[in-house]
């Protein structure tokens, strides 16, 4: 089967179409035939080498941590009425809280029986492989921060994949929006997906302008972290909440935390979220029927062929990318 792989730590070009032994399942296993394969920012860290003290990975190996396709074949102990199902998936080695994020951009992918996600009529195999991690994690989020109507809710990395969603539900929930994002394109496409207000965070006085339109923000949704999320937190009233979900700014936003303390402020990371106790499997399917229903967008940017994942690489370092980027097979 055709794989693609980290050949080395380095830029884009490292990745490389190959042939690979097709996986064999084991106990609790399936192989998946993957009809698309979900393209993260961590993908691309994890091919520069910077997210190596995190995730210990050696190259070569096959980036991708979820897929969407049919179920080919199961192993030991699982029932073979899957085979034939659509499914969406994190792949065997990947998961949150200590597993790797590899083994998606591939023909065919092993997963584990216990975290597929039966694929509604309604959606594409690509909108499944977008929701397969944003999905669950949008959920997760906003089921942590409890917004409620009237509030003002910031959200940072507005136009990424997860951004997107946040801005759809905290719509639902009866919340005022404020997408941030840079440039008109992300911050039109915010517009459509119903933020009230949209400003671009690539002028230094962006979150003035948040604290000015609002009178200061009861959430913020941060999945920019660095000095994005710093400035983020400055427009936070006091006793309100900061959920720092992602790091695409670099690294995750430094808090001073005596600062929060005196105004009340909550600051929680992903992974007081992402706990053992998570049931990612029902988020996973909550997530997949309110799109099947129409209740969410799923917004896929871009898609690019198995062999042009290097494409997809560069889409997503250069920031040219909005909503999800998919490889499809």
């Amino acid at each position: 089967m055709r794989v693609v792989e980290a050949k080395e730590f380095g830029g884009p070009e490292v990745l490389a179409v190959t042939e690979a032994p097709d996986p064999v399942a084991g106990p609790g296993e399936v192989v998946v035939a993957v009809a698309a394969a979900d393209v993260m920012f961590l993908d691309t860290t994890l091919r520069s080498g910077w997210a190596a003290n995190f995730f210990p990975v050696e190259p070569p190996f096959v980036p991708g941590g979820a897929v969407a396709g049919t179920v080919e074949s199961v192993g030991a102990e699982v029932d073979s009425s899957w085979i034939g199902k659509r499914v969406a998936t994190p792949t065997a080695a990947s998961g949150i809280g200590g597993g790797l994020p590899i083994g998606g951009y591939a023909e065919k992918a092993l997963a584990r029986v216990d975290t597929l996600a039966v694929v509604p009529d309604e959606l594409s195999f690509v909108q499944a492989a977008a929701l397969a991690h944003d999905g669950r994690t949008a959920l997760a989020v906003t089921d942590r921060a409890a917004i409620e109507p009237g509030q003002w809710v910031l959200i940072t990395a507005a136009a990424g994949g997860l951004g997107t969603l946040f801005i759809q539900l905290a719509r639902a929930a009866g919340a005022r929006v404020v997408a941030a994002a840079r440039g008109e394109a992300k911050l039109a496409l915010a517009q459509r997906l119903g933020a009230d207000e949209v400003v671009d965070y690539s002028r230094a006085d962006w979150a003035d302008k948040v604290r000015e339109r609002t009178g200061g923000v009861q959430v913020v949704l941060d999945g920019a972290g660095g000095e994005i999320g710093r400035a983020a937190l400055s427009a936070v009233t006091p006793g309100g909440l900061l959920i720092a979900y992602g790091n695409s700014a670099g690294g995750f936003a430094a808090v001073d935390a005596e600062a929060v303390a005196a105004q009340g402020i909550t600051v929680v990371p992903l992974l007081e979220i992402a706990t053992p106790d998570t049931d990612w499997r029902a988020l996973h399917d909550r997530a997949q029927a309110e799109a099947a229903a129409g209740r969410l967008d799923v917004v896929v940017g871009q898609t690019f062929p198995l062999d042009q994942a290097a494409a997809a690489h560069t889409a997503i370092g250069s920031r040219a990318a909005v909503g999800r980027t998919i490889l499809t097979v």
